[in-house]
């Protein structure tokens, strides 16, 4: 088993490298629903912390007041791999949706972009608009040299 403190790096790493990423949720019927979003990941030397700009009111919104817990993967065409097992939680307070919004507004592209090309996310205040906070439970990263046997080491944490 990985530190945090080696899998978060190597995790971010691949993760803003691909950007887009499958998550998949629960449905109340206990089906899996898979949508590609791309989060943005911090890791402040204590905790690595996902956030996704996506709207509350959303089918995957119903899923995660069900379930909240999540998987994301990030694949490339070279093999290299990334997941997290997740619980999701929204921020909901004002403070949290303009920090979430401005997060994804001022980070260089191609994980950041104007919020407001999204249809009815006019600003952090729209009713369409909301932040999920994604924290790992499990990490995985992989990279694809070790399917070609050119080497590489397989990272894999779990929380406590």
């Amino acid at each position: 088993m990985t530190e945090l403190s080696t899998i978060a790096p190597a995790f971010i790493d691949v993760a803003h490298r691909i950007v887009w990423a499958t998550f998949a949720t629960v449905d109340p019927d206990g089906a899996p629903r898979t949508r590609v979003l791309h989060p943005i990941w911090e890791y402040d030397e204590a905790r690595l912390t996902g956030w996704v700009a996506t709207s509350p009111l959303s089918p995957k919104a119903t899923h995660l007041a069900h379930e909240d817990r999540v998987s994301i993967t990030y694949w490339d065409s070279t093999q290299d791999t990334c997941t997290a097992d997740c619980r999701g939680t929204w921020e909901v307070s004002d403070e949290e949706r303009r920090t979430g919004w401005d997060r994804f507004a001022a980070a260089p592209e191609p994980l950041g972009y104007d919020p407001k090309i999204i249809p009815g996310w006019t600003s952090p205040d729209a009713e369409a608009f909301g932040i999920l906070r994604l924290e790992p439970t499990r990490l995985r990263v992989m990279p694809g040299t070790l399917l070609t046997g050119s080497g590489g080491e397989l990272f894999t944490w779990q929380a406590s």
